[in-house]
């Protein structure tokens, strides 16, 4: 999760991993990920959770839910590199917002 590395998967006990340069979508928590996706399945970047927060006083997920249409088309385990839901994302990027306020 170094959002230096060009590392975004290694298992030590299989050897296996991926580099950025390797996969098709950019990883939400790597630096220079454009766009920077906080939900993968509506394609809903961080950028417009951030944006719903400080010009629609967006507050909680499901304001951001209504205002962008985030998490919508829910096949987390397939398109969120964590294979989950990107609910945590969201709130991470709600909570930038505020911030910005």
């Amino acid at each position: 999760m170094n959002e230096e590395c060009d590392i975004i998967y290694y298992n030590p006990e299989s050897g296996v991993k991926f580099e950025k340069q390797q996969v098709k979508l950019p990883i939400w928590f790597k630096k220079d990920a454009n766009p920077k996706y906080a939900c993968y399945c509506s394609k809903v970047t961080e950028e417009q959770v951030i944006d719903a927060v400080i010009k629609h006083g967006a507050k909680t997920v499901k304001d951001i839910i209504e205002i962008t249409g985030a998490m919508k088309n829910a096949q987390c385990e397939k398109n969120n590199p964590l294979g989950k839901c990107c609910h945590k994302i969201i709130q991470e990027a709600i909570d930038k917002g505020l911030s910005m306020k």
